[in-house]
């Protein structure tokens, strides 16, 4: 087998509970799979809005820690919505030639 060392992202349609599921693997990352990915959905939401003629959809992306994802597509916004946990807070410090290019912030 080619070792794999992109995203791949797999969807189909929901069951009924949900419009549509999806599994994110990310092995070049060393990321066997991602639990929930709201990158993927940022695209995912346009092409299941299409097919199935909604703009307000429930979704689930996983398999064993997966999560539930609300989305709404307007024009050409998607809006995702779940639960989620904070994992990391801190602070990124900018040298002061960073600042000056960008003084806002």
């Amino acid at each position: 087998m080619i070792p794999l060392d992109k995203m791949v992202c797999v969807t189909a349609p929901g069951d009924g509970e949900y419009d549509f599921v999806s599994r994110v693997f990310c092995p070049g990352d060393a990321v066997p799979e991602d639990p929930v990915t709201g990158s993927a959905h940022s695209m995912l939401i346009p092409y299941w809005a299409d097919k199935l003629q909604k703009t307000q959809m429930l979704a689930h992306q996983g398999a064993e820690r997966g999560g539930e994802l609300r989305c709404r597509l307007e024009g050409d916004r998607v809006y995702i919505g779940g639960q989620a946990t904070t994992y990391l807070i801190g602070k990124v410090l900018l040298r002061q030639s960073d600042r000056a290019a960008n003084p806002q912030g």
